[in-house]
């Protein structure tokens, strides 16, 4: 091998601590020991030596033949021995670009093999897709230097050219001085099982295996269990990720744990062991959560079979676990990610890690002490302050996804001590995918989503949070979505055949609040699940935190259920953190909302487009304290929020919310109110009221009353008709702009391809066969520019062919009366909390429910012609009243004090 050695680079290091930037070592490719007649010089005008390696025409790549001799061979000397970290500099020729453009997965990226010093050759990508063709940073890895003469060996892949490998010394995650001293209040019992199931909740899981609902499960997993497995490295003693493994382990040691049979145990220890030691997975984009399942599988079986493994056994198995933690993308230590958003708070610690840490504690406790202080301290305060309101911040989708993983944590800890470390309202967030779900089965959109395209799954979450809870209604969403035939493991050790599903969801009150963390309001006028339902599901949302990640800048926005979504999000999600994605879908213009447009704001120190909308904030916050206290991530604030009078089929929902400091110092004012009116009438079933009173810096701010659909709209008279159809039947929505006055307003029309160009930046939908991409912006501008502004619309639905409802304004000194069929609704005018005296009439037609929203706290009396008629009460943070009135003028009055 030595004829192979024609060339040597090295950089020596200089400082002796191996932290200074001048530790960097750079191997140039074109300076290495080249394999005569396979590797050539090729120039490359975007590489920093303007050339580097590749093989020759004729060679045929060797990377799937480690005992081929390599291809490149480098010699580094670094002065301090310990681990360093790698990283690749490459680009591909013409024909392989075409490939990567046109690859549909991470797993068509392109690998090389590499191995250090006495280290076996490992495969590692070099290229992956849609990179630019030019060049492409790949962080290879973390390998062992001896401080002394190492060799660098390189087996290369056609059609890539190699710049060179960059080497700096890997100094892993911090531990916290506070962890350093914790002592966990809470540790695993000496005894096991305690992955799931501990010695007291042992009997029962295995008294309901062959109860009816259990029994197809137990029965699939002992027939898949009894079948032979073999792990079968390559010829180079590894293996690539193999979950089918995985499962027959785990199958196995759940059948040891349930019937004790030991040569079931046995098997499981034996594939765990032997698949854990030669499992490679690479650098390949986004692969902790294949990491963290096999860590997880090996902690199952670790625990479940602890008592059939010997010290050699445990000792490898452990060993193994630690060096597939050491790649996990929250690092090792746990201590590189938050944990209270984004990929910290998923599987990789709420659930892989910390079961790991669990099941090994006995030998090793630092683990444990490093993940329960990262979930009990950080997390679960968080956790315990968020869900105060009962509406996942990361949206539908990924709200559904992240929500699995803190129930995860949440079992863990209970199952293995008995006791619930979540406060109990996690419990209640459930209630969000129940309100947002559509009569069509699919959702209302929030955050990043595909809700309107398809019908949504709760998944495992379903089980989950129904055993957890003994939640009838998720154990009914559980039931209908099939169960969970692929993970019979879960079923088993979770699901209570003796909870009984709720039958349907008729007994749920139509309207949901909530709450003051991430505010706003889903109002129905039924559960009637088919798409022949005629049912309205109005969402209003605003008020609380911006907690960003895949949360969207959509204070106060609304949306629209009707025969289909008539008030439409028209963002789509498919790649994160592209133009489109930060410049139209997670921002407020793809909303339905207020806009106002400040030429001279300015959005991501002007990386995206300035869409008038709220703030922009991509940073989540690390903490309560944080978020209660820095205004980066303040949302608005509300006001009042009520419904009734009945609170299980309330006749109005009623929200307003102050969103001034949602928006940048251009808004000095900003109060949105909305109140929805469920009408009881199946030809014309509701209406929604919508008041802003908004204030900007100066008159050149231009403000937009938005609304976006997903057919083409049809101008009235009096503002615009939106249309959509479901299940053979129509609808349409009348939006009546009552303010400003036809005169006083003008409406313009964005459609197609005009609906996402942002005030000038045209931006491009990723798919653009999704009804969004040809979507309708309609917005109802001043004519005259003027600070204060005042919008009010009132949108009333009806069946195609009826007549649209009219409404009827009357305005006072401060108070604004809509009249609409048999109701009457009062609004302040100026969105502050009325305290004067307010005169009104119900019009000569019937008796209406009179609902006066906006007033200040206190006894406030009704009279006719000097009489009082009633006294009723608006209590804070609701400033409603309500009553029913015959036709006449009245007065409503503040109650003199006793």
């Amino acid at each position: 091998m030595k004829s192979f050695f024609l060339l040597f680079a090295a950089l020596l290091l200089t400082s002796k601590t191996c932290s200074a930037a001048a530790d960097k070592i750079v191997l140039q490719a074109e300076a290495a020991g080249l394999a005569p007649g396979r590797v050539e010089i090729v120039d490359q005008p975007s590489f920093q030596g303007k050339s580097g390696a590749a093989l020759v025409s004729a060679a045929k790549s060797t990377v799937d033949t480690p005992d081929a001799p390599p291809d490149l061979v480098f010699r580094v000397n670094a002065t301090t021995a310990g681990r360093y970290l790698f990283t690749t500099r490459a680009s591909v020729d013409s024909d392989t670009a075409v490939v990567m453009e046109n690859a549909k997965s991470k797993r068509e990226s392109i690998y090389l093999r590499i191995a250090v010093g006495d280290s076996r050759p490992v495969r590692r990508v070099v290229f992956v897709p849609w990179s630019r063709p030019d060049m492409c940073n790949q962080t290879t890895g973390k390998f062992d230097l001896t401080g002394e003469d190492d060799e660098v060996r390189v087996w290369l892949p056609k059609g890539v050219l190699l710049d060179s490998i960059q080497i700096s010394p890997y100094v892993q995650p911090a531990v916290p001085a506070a962890v350093a001293t914790y002592q966990p209040k809470i540790v695993p019992p000496p005894s096991h099982p305690r992955l799931w199931v501990s010695a007291e909740t042992l009997p029962g899981i295995r008294a309901n295996l062959t109860k009816p609902e259990n029994a197809p499960s137990w029965e699939k997993i002992q027939e898949i269990a009894a079948k032979p497995v073999v792990v079968e490295p390559g010829a180079d003693g590894t293996m690539d990720y193999n979950p089918d493994l995985e499962t027959a382990a785990v199958d196995k040691a759940f059948v040891y744990l349930m019937t004790g049979e030991r040569a079931m145990g046995q098997q499981s220890v034996k594939i765990i062991r032997d698949y854990l030691d030669a499992v490679e997975f690479g650098n390949i984009l986004d692969i902790t959560r294949e990491i963290g399942r096999a860590i997880y599988a090996g902690a199952l079986v670790y625990d479940w079979c602890y008592d059939l493994m010997t010290p050699q056994d445990r000792s490898s198995i452990r060993k193994n676990l630690m060096r597939l933690s050491d790649d996990m993308e929250i690092g090792w230590p746990p201590f590189k990610q938050r944990v209270v958003n984004g990929h910290g708070s998923e599987a990789q610690l709420l659930s892989h890690l910390l079961a790991m840490s669990i099941a090994i504690y006995d030998e090793d406790p630092v683990p444990y002490k490093y993940c329960s202080y990262r979930i009990l301290e950080e997390l679960v305060p968080m956790r315990d302050f968020e869900y105060q309101s009962p509406r996942h911040h990361q949206g539908i989708g990924y709200g559904i996804y992240r929500f699995g993983w803190d129930m995860h944590a949440a079992w863990l800890f209970y199952r293995m001590t008995g006791e619930k470390v979540f406060d109990a309202n996690i419990e209640d967030v459930t209630k969000y995918w129940l309100y947002m779900r559509l009569p069509n089965g699919r959702m209302l959109a929030d955050g990043d989503t595909t809700a309107y395209d398809r019908a949504t799954k709760l998944g495992s979450l379903a089980l989950l949070t129904s055993a957890y809870a003994k939640d009838p209604y998720m154990k009914r969403e559980y039931l209908n979505q099939g169960g969970l035939p692929d993970d019979p493991v879960m079923v088993l050790l979770l699901n209570d055949p003796d909870l009984a599903p709720a039958p349907d969801l008729s007994a749920l009150p139509l309207t949901l609040d909530f709450g003051k963390i991430r505010g706003g309001m889903v109002a129905r006028t039924g559960w009637t699940m088919s798409e022949k339902s005629s049912d309205v599901v109005v969402e209003m949302s605003g008020g609380g935190y911006q907690f960003a990640n895949h949360q969207h800048s959509d204070a106060g926005s609304f949306q629209i259920y009707y025969h289909g979504i008539q008030v439409a999000d028209l963002g789509e999600y498919l790649f994160y953190g592209t133009p489109y994605d930060q410049g139209f879908n997670k921002r407020s213009i793809s909303h339905s909302m207020m806009l106002a447009y400040d030429p001279q704001e300015i959005f991501g120190q002007g990386r995206y487009p300035n869409d008038g909308g709220t703030r922009y904030g991509m940073t989540p916050p690390p903490s309560v304290s944080t978020v209660k206290n820095d205004p980066q991530y303040a949302n608005g604030k509300i006001l009042s929020a009520d419904f009734g009078p009945s609170k299980a089929k309330p006749a109005f929902s009623y929200f307003s919310v102050d969103l001034t400091s949602a928006y940048s110092n251009k808004i000095r004012n900003y109060v949105r109110t909305f109140c929805f009116l469920n009408l009881e009438n199946s030809s014309m079933p509701a209406a929604l009221i919508v008041l802003d009173n908004m204030e900007t810096s100066g008159s050149e701010v231009e403000k937009f009353w938005q609304i976006n659909t997903l057919n083409p709209p049809q101008p009235t008279a009096d503002g615009v008709l939106l249309t959509n159809a479901e299940g053979g039947k129509s609808g349409n929505v009348s939006v009546q702009m009552l303010l400003p006055q036809p005169g006083d307003r003008k409406m313009q029309i964005l459609s197609g391809k005009d609906s996402t160009n942002v005030f000038g930046k045209q931006l491009t939908p990723p798919q653009p066969d999704k009804p969004q991409s040809d979507g309708h912006r309609i917005m109802f501008s001043p004519t005259t520019p003027q600070k204060t502004n005042q919008f009010l619309s009132v949108m009333t639905m009806s069946e195609a062919g009826q007549t649209t409802l009219s409404a009827l304004l009357e305005e006072t000194q401060n108070a604004y009366i809509i009249s609409l069929a048999d109701r009457v609704v009062v609004l302040s005018k100026t969105g502050k909390l009325i305290s004067d005296p307010i005169a009104f009439k119900v019009p000569q037609n019937q008796t209406a429910l009179v609902t006066l929203t906006g007033l200040k706290p206190g006894l406030w009396e009704i009279t006719k012609d000097g009489k009082l008629i009633t006294k009723l009460e608006a209590f804070k943070n609701k400033n409603t009243g309500y009553t029913n009135l015959s036709p006449g003028q009245y007065q409503v009055t503040p109650a003199a004090k006793p």
